[in-house]
């Protein structure tokens, strides 16, 4: 999926995007409830819906729904009984896409997607948590909120703003550069409101030293530092590929990231599947991961031997101008074939689901002859968790073979260890580590290279 672009901010929206202009709300019933909402576009006419789903632990929901005045356009709504409600205008494509954004903890995003959860900013979500099933919580350095009040010194001049009407809104018209008037008026308008939240208490944007002029990095800067060319990271962004972070500034007409964001970038790509894979076939010929390489190798031998050491074999195929390097260059290259389709020979999804279990149905074991053997009270210690040979060789098997998927059904280990037996993730895979390092044939520096991109990272900020 790629990034959404939000076109305008309801008028009756309490926190505004900074530079988006302001549309006309009133036709929505926003002050009904989110079932008022959802019923606006739900099953109301061809290409219309709408939605709306609770966030139980503190009362607060989100919805969605087609604007019925132009189905070309769509709202999303985001309500907090503490912190007020967001009001977005958007392509009516986009809106449930952008729903599932909003459930959690999320109440708002800013700066290409740093994101409040009505305490604390965090960075865009890049790196994923297998053990949460979610993005780590990268908390923004020295992060100050922005409020309306802030804003607001008196030089604005709501005369000179406007509010525009869904029916005649054009997405495309450029816009307007003096955006603080637009928020005067838009503060003018929130006042009238019964209940209003105080201006102290809009957001509209934070402050951070990360997004400092200093901190910020451009393309070819962001594309060194992620191990790819200046092209292909434009190529990506010309897709909205969604794996690259949102800019968080423009300068000059030139999109900027932040230093943090883009480290963070780095970081995931090195442990996405493809990263992974980068670095398990590291120094490869054929960049192969060491377990194909050692097949590419086997079979390389295999079919030398036999296309070239067997005379009844060599004699029915090999001509006068053929020698033995020819057959040699043969050989490897049906090696290589075999190499790449390793998974065609054990396929990677059915051993990962098989190996996830085994090790799961071993750790199972340990606590339950700690329980016979009553070596504790109440508690079974996790620090009594092994491995058994056979299990520990096929994982290695699997790791040294199929890194990237491995590397996924470990993530699915460390989760299900935390949340049947609370067992720390970082303990998990001190227990499949050692494993490997008794029983496995990975080298010491690919193992310890692997598990440190497995680890579970603290947050310090």
């Amino acid at each position: 999926m790629g990034h959404i672009r939000l076109f305008a901010n309801g008028l009756r929206s309490d926190h505004p995007v900074p530079g988006l202009p302001f549309v006309d709300d009133s036709h929505l019933p926003l002050d009904e409830g989110p079932e008022a909402i959802e019923e606006v576009g739900r099953n109301k006419g061809e290409g219309m819906w709408g939605r709306f789903d609770r966030v139980r632990r503190n009362g607060g929901w989100y919805a969605f729904t087609t604007d019925p005045l132009n189905h070309e356009l769509g709202w999303v709504v985001r309500y907090h009984p503490d912190h007020g409600r967001t009001v977005l205008l958007m392509s009516d494509g986009d809106t449930a896409s952008w729903h599932t954004q909003w459930s959690g903890d999320v109440l708002l995003f800013r700066a290409g997607g740093y994101w409040f959860d009505g305490a604390t900013w965090y960075r865009p979500g890049q790196v994923w948590d297998p053990v949460e099933e979610d993005y780590e919580r990268r908390k923004a350095r020295a992060a100050v909120t922005v409020s309306a009040a802030d804003m607001l010194d008196g030089r604005a001049d709501p005369a000179r703003a406007n509010v525009g009407k869904v029916t005649a809104f054009d997405p495309e018209a450029p816009s307007g550069e003096n955006w603080l008037d637009h928020l005067a008026l838009w503060a003018k308008h929130h006042q009238e409101q019964d209940k209003a939240l105080p201006l102290e208490q809009c957001i509209v944007d934070l402050a951070t030293p990360e997004l400092t002029g200093a901190q910020l990095v451009g393309i070819p800067e962001m594309a060194e530092l992620g191990g790819i060319t200046a092209s292909t990271l434009r190529a990506y962004l010309s897709r909205s590929n969604s794996e690259v972070p949102q800019p968080q500034a423009s300068v000059g007409g030139r999109d900027q990231w932040a230093r943090a964001v883009v480290d963070d970038w780095v970081e995931s790509r090195q442990r996405s599947a493809e990263g992974i894979r980068a670095t398990m076939s590291a120094g490869d010929r054929d960049s192969l991961a060491p377990g194909a390489a050692e097949v590419r190798d086997r079979f390389a031998a295999d079919f030398h031997q036999v296309l070239w050491e067997r005379p009844d074999v060599r004699k029915r195929w090999v001509l006068r101008q053929r020698n033995e390097q020819s057959v040699r260059e043969v050989s490897d290259a049906l090696a290589w074939n075999v190499a790449a389709s390793l998974d065609r020979i054990l396929p990677s999804h059915l051993l990962g689901a098989t190996v996830r279990h085994a090790v799961l149905d071993d750790f199972s074991e340990t606590f339950n002859l700690a329980k016979d053997q009553r070596e504790q009270d109440d508690e079974v210690r996790w620090w009594h968790l092994t491995l058994s040979l056979p299990i520990g060789k096929m994982l290695d098997w699997f790791v040294r073979h199929h890194p990237d998927t491995a590397y996924r059904e470990i993530g699915e280990i460390m989760r299900e260890a935390h949340n049947r037996w609370n067992v720390p993730p970082q303990e998990s895979l001190r227990t499949l580590r050692q494993a490997l390092s008794l029983d496995g044939e990975l080298s010491e520096e690919a193992r310890e290279t692997y598990f440190a991109l497995l680890a579970p990272r603290e947050n310090t900020d």
